[in-house]
C-alpha cells in the first residue's frame, strides 16, 4: 500500500525550521528561505505501491518518475499479466501508472518497479470481493489454452472450456480478444486461482429469459425457432433463451422412425405451441401442425368407392397397408386381396409392389381408411409361391381377428356400395396417417400384440379389438 508521507526538516541541520504554511517545502535556516527537497521524496518500502508517471518507454523497460532521486525502472515482463508485450502498447508517455516496489535499489542501483503487481494487489481485492458477493467480474480474453481460456482480470482467471457457454463450445478460438463477463467459482491467494464460470452468469440470464417467454407464450401460438438438440424421442427447439421440445410423434404427420431422418441441429423451424407447464418450465411444441394435414387431403378428395393408385408399405398376417398419398395408408384386409381364398398375404403382394386400389370405407374421426384390391375392375395379381411358410399367419378368415369391419366391406362384387358411411361401423385399422397406431398404436409390426409373422416369424394370436 501506498504509505502516508511525514515531512520533517532533516536531521543534519539541527538549526532549519520548517516554514509556516509551506506543506514543509520550504526550510529556514540561519533565516534564510530555501527549497526542502528531502519533502519532495516520498518515504516507501519493498512492497508499497506507489504511482508514478511514464518518462520514458524503451523497447525492454518503461521508466516512471515517482517523486525519488531516481526514475523507477518497471522491465516489460512487469508491465502485464499477458505474454511478450511491447510496452508501448501498456503505457504511454506522460500516463500516470500505479506500481509495486519490488527493490528499492538492486545491484545496479535502480529502483525496480512492477505494473502487473501493483495491478494485481488490486485486482485480487476486487475479485474477493466479487467472489463474496456472487457479482460477476468482467475481462478481456487474452489466450486459449488446453481446456479453456485465460482472461485478464488484472489477475490471470482460468475460464474451463465446459463453464465458457451453457451448451458446448466447438471453437474457442472465436472468444479470443472479446471481453465478457464470469463469476467467480473457486479463488485460492496461496496458488494465485482464479476458476471464472460464463456458464453461470448465462444461466442467470438465461431463467430471467424463461420467465418472460413463458408469460408472452399461450398455447395455439405459432412461433419460430432454431433446433438446439436432436435425440431419440424428438427434436429441441430453441425459443430465444429455453427450449421446447417437439415429441417424434409431432414432427410429421407419416411416421418418422428418428428425427434426424427430417431434422438437423441449426435448422430454422416454424412451431406450434401444444402445451406449457409453467411450473416445471417446460413447452411442447409440435411440427407437423403448422404443416398440411395429409388425411384432410383424403377426405377433401376421395369418396368411397374412388379408385387410386398407392404402394404396398407392409405386409401382415391379415392383410397389406398401402400408401395412397404421402403419409396416408390404408389396410388392405386379406379378404380384399385377391377373388380367390388367400392363406397368407404375401402369396399376391410385397413390399414396395405398386397397385390400384379401391377405397371401400372412410373413417374421419379415427382417421382409418380401408381399401380392396379384388374389386379393382380389370386387376388380378398374379400368385406368387411361398417357399417357407411363416408360423402363425392365418390361414382363412376364422383366424383373422374381428377388426371392426362393417358387412360393406365383405360384400360380394354383386352388392352395391353405400353412397356414403357413417364411420360407426368402420374398420379398426389402417391410421390414415401412419399404419403404426393400428391396433391400439402399436405398430403395424407388432399389430394384436407384436404377432406379425410376414416378418419376424414369431407366432401369435390377436385378440379381437373391443
Amino acid at each position: 500500500m501506498s504509505t502516508t508521507t511525514t515531512l520533517t526538516p532533516p536531521t543534519e541541520l539541527s538549526n532549519a525550521k520548517v516554514v509556516e504554511g509551506s506543506d514543509g517545502l520550504l526550510l529556514e535556516i540561519d533565516g534564510q528561505i530555501v527549497p526542502n527537497y528531502d519533502a519532495t521524496v516520498h518515504p516507501f518500502q519493498e512492497g508499497d505501491v506507489v504511482t508514478g508517471r511514464v518518462v520514458r518507454i524503451d523497447n525492454d523497460e518503461v521508466l516512471v518518475d515517482i517523486g525519488y532521486k531516481s526514475e523507477g525502472v518497471i522491465p516489460s515482463g512487469e508491465l502485464s499479466i499477458r505474454k511478450s508485450v511491447d510496452p508501448s502498447d501498456e503505457v504511454s508517455l506522460g500516463e500516470e501508472v500505479d506500481a509495486l516496489v519490488l527493490t528499492k535499489e538492486d545491484q545496479d542501483g535502480r529502483l525496480i518497479l512492477s505494473k502487473k503487481r501493483a495491478r494485481f494487489e488490486k485486482a485480487w481485492r476486487r475479485i474477493e470481493a466479487a467472489a463474496d458477493s456472487g457479482e460477476p467480474v468482467e475481462g478481456a480474453v487474452i489466450e486459449v489454452v488446453k481446456g479453456g481460456l485465460i482472461i485478464d482480470l488484472g489477475v490471470r482467471g482460468f475460464l474451463p472450456a465446459s463453464l465458457v457457454d451453457i451448451r458446448r463450445v466447438p471453437n474457442l478460438d472465436e472468444y479470443m480478444g472479446q471481453t465478457i463477463e464470469c463469476k467467480v467459482i473457486e479463488l485460492n491467494r496461496s496458488r494465485n486461482n482464479v476458476v471464472l464460470s460464463r456458464r453461470a452468469v448465462l444461466e442467470e440470464q438465461r431463467k430471467e429469459d424463461r420467465e418472460r417467454i413463458l408469460d408472452r407464450l399461450q398455447p395455439g401460438q405459432v412461433v419460430e425457432g432454431t433446433i438446439s438438440n436432436i435425440v431419440d424421442f424428438g427434436a429441441f427447439v430453441d425459443l430465444d433463451g429455453i427450449d421446447g421440445l417437439i415429441h417424434i410423434s409431432e414432427l410429421s404427420w407419416s411416421h418418422v422412425n428418428h428425427p434426424s431422418e427430417i431434422l438437423s441441429i441449426g435448422d430454422k423451424v416454424t412451431v406450434k405451441v401444444l402445451d406449457i407447464d409453467r411450473q416445471r418450465q417446460r413447452i411442447s411444441l409440435g411440427l407437423k401442425q403448422t404443416q398440411e394435414d395429409p388425411w384432410q387431403r383424403v377426405v377433401d378428395t376421395y369418396n368411397v368407392g374412388d379408385e387410386l393408385e398407392g404402394t404396398v408399405t407392409k405386409v401382415v398376417t391379415f392383410g397389406a397397408f398401402v400408401e395412397i398419398l404421402d403419409g396416408v395408408e390404408g389396410l388392405v384386409h386379406i379378404s380384399e386381396l385377391a377373388q380367390h381364398h388367400v392363406e397368407n398375404p404375401r402369396e399376391i403382394i410385397q413390399p414396395g409392389d405398386p397397385v390400384r386400389v379401391k377405397i371401400l370405407e372412410i373413417d374421419s374421426e379415427r382417421r382409418r381408411l380401408s381399401l380392396s384390391i379384388k374389386r379393382v375392375e380389370g386387376q388380378v395379381l398374379p400368385v406368387r409361391p411361398i417357399t417357407t411358410p411363416i408360423d402363425g399367419e392365418a390361414g382363412d378368415l376364422d383366424n383373422v381377428p374381428e377388426l371392426g369391419l362393417s358387412e360393406d366391406v365383405f360384400a360380394g362384387e354383386d352388392q352395391v356400395l353405400p353412397d356414403d358411411t357413417d364411420g360407426t361401423d368402420s374398420a379398426d385399422f389402417a391410421d390414415g396417417t401412419d399404419s403404426a397406431d393400428v391396433a391400439d398404436g402399436t405398430d403395424s409390426a407388432g399389430v394384436a400384440d407384436g404377432a406379425d409373422g410376414a416378418s419376424d416369424g414369431e407366432p401369435a394370436e390377436p385378440e379381437p379389438e373391443a
